[in-house]
């Protein structure tokens, strides 16, 4: 018998490389915001910081969109994009956040406060080395470390420290219950309806962060809105999963 010819390689344009280059080097860029982030809490420019807060989850809101448009898997397969954006990911949303709660006071004072900045961490650390924290039905396996959002409602809201304290405890919990959130630029269920409620949303943290420190009560709500949204149709379409799954199993089970 004659060995099978092995598939032909694909040769990519310099073009369609370089573009991959380029799509890695923006998701990198991510890391240098968050850095920049930390600085800004350090000394004080709270609204400096939420700003590049804010093109951090621009960034990450796109780059996938655009790694998969230059196809790096295939013009690049020695370099994983994937886990240098879950560094990123780890730096901007977990990180940065706790820094900016820290220095701007939304911890309580002692032990508590050290134990409340760990929880999010250590949570996070261990839902990013997770091998099924992305579903391959593209949702996210519990609470998705979205600590980056808690500081910034934390600060324009001008929640105490008593409320971000039970926020940081309940959402540490929900980092470990397997309920399926959304992921707006991949979830195929709802996906354009998700991609337009997320790019509203984006634009109301802009409008609350223009009219910080005295936000409209209106722009308040309708950005409250998507986040009930946001948790109301994960745990919905986690249940009516669970639901049909079940009725599955009972159908084989019968037939």
């Amino acid at each position: 018998m004659q060995d099978q010819a092995a598939p032909p390689v694909e040769n990519f344009s310099w073009r369609l490389r370089l573009a991959g280059a380029a799509v890695h080097l923006y998701t990198a860029s991510g890391s240098v915001l968050g850095l920049l982030i930390v600085l800004a809490a350090i000394e004080g420019h709270v609204e400096t910081a939420l700003w590049l807060v804010l093109a951090t989850l621009f960034i990450d809101g796109t780059d996938g969109m655009l790694a998969r448009r230059a196809r790096v898997k295939q013009t690049i397969p020695w370099f994983d994009g994937a886990r240098m954006d879950d560094i990123v990911d780890y730096l901007t949303y977990v990180f940065a956040p706790v820094v900016l709660l820290w220095t701007t006071d939304r911890l309580p004072g002692g032990a508590i406060g050290w134990v409340l900045a760990a929880l999010p961490l250590l949570a996070s650390c261990y839902q990013f080395c997770r091998v099924d924290a992305k579903t391959d039905d593209h949702y996210f396996l519990g609470f998705p470390s979205y600590w980056n959002v808690v500081a910034f409602y934390a600060i324009v809201l001008d929640v105490g420290t008593t409320g971000v304290g039970i926020a940081l405890a309940v959402l540490t919990v929900l980092v470990f219950v397997p309920v399926k959130y959304v992921y707006p630029s991949r979830t195929r269920l709802l996906r354009s309806l998700n991609l337009a409620l997320a790019a509203t949303w984006l634009v109301s943290y802009a409008v609350l962060l223009v009219q910080y420190p005295d936000p409209h009560p209106v722009v308040v709500v309708l950005s409250l809105a998507y986040l009930a949204y946001y948790f109301g149709v994960s745990t919905w379409l986690t249940v009516a999963g669970s639901r049909r799954r079940a009725g599955s199993a009972e159908a084989v089970q019968r037939g």
